[in-house]
């Protein structure tokens, strides 16, 4: 079934604010990301908007989509990833591949430990304690065959999301910020600007409307406008 687009113009407390996803080419590692945001924005940004920028798109940018056929699944890997549960709406850890590479992000006793919490809170009918031990770097870890942009390859979580921000702040002179967004309410806000009010653009962006599948939008201008009255990012 087709994804159904998502309104342009979302209301927050009262405040209106309209999302514009960006289409760009498809990024590689020999790209800088923030020279791609700066040239796909240039002619529709303004002062005072927001940009945002997809986490699987950076990290694709620092060369961090590995091909399956470079990752050497150790015993540990092959004897947690079972354990990872299975959900309807992506794989995560729950892949061999997926899950040495978090432990080659995190270490094997933070992965341990991570596991051991986790299934004591499987106990007591907890849910998120395994990523929350392990981390960022282990939760923004995408399997093979999940992406459109790396069919082949385990993409990781993106290095210093809030440097990455500053950068192109630098290129464009709009706040911006990395975001890890779903399709199932999942908005996070992995690393921003000052300027960037965390809270509020999770909330902005919650519903996903630059999609994540092979649309091809990984920027999105955000712009505050005056209610019914507004005027849209392009």
């Amino acid at each position: 079934m087709a994804r159904q687009p998502r309104p342009r113009i979302v209301s927050i407390d009262g405040q209106c604010y309209d999302r514009h996803p960006v289409r760009t080419h498809c990024v590689t590692a020999s790209d800088d990301i923030a020279q791609v945001v700066e040239e796909y924005t240039r002619s529709h940004r303004r002062p005072g908007d927001w940009l945002t920028v997809s986490e699987k798109v950076v990290a694709v940018a620092q060369g961090r989509a590995i091909p399956e056929s470079r990752i050497r699944v150790g015993l540990l890997a092959r004897l947690l990833w079972r354990g990872v549960r299975k959900v309807s709406y992506g794989v995560g850890l729950r892949s061999p591949t997926s899950m040495q590479c978090a432990i080659n992000e995190c270490g094997r006793l933070r992965i341990l430990y991570a596991a051991a919490v986790g299934w004591l809170g499987k106990l007591i009918g907890r849910r998120g304690d395994f990523y929350r031990i392990a981390g960022m770097q282990a939760a923004t870890i995408d399997a093979a065959h999940t992406s459109p942009l790396q069919p082949d390859c385990v993409i990781l979580g993106p290095k210093d999301p809030d440097r990455i921000a500053e950068t192109i702040r630098s290129a464009t002179g709009c706040e911006a910020a990395v975001m890890d967004i779903n399709d199932i309410g999942g908005s996070w806000v992995l690393g921003a600007t000052a300027g960037i009010n965390r809270p509020l653009l999770e909330r902005i962006m919650r519903d996903n409307p630059c999609g994540q599948k092979d649309e091809q939008t990984p920027v999105a201008i955000v712009r505050r406008v005056e209610g019914d009255r507004h005027e849209p990012a392009v």
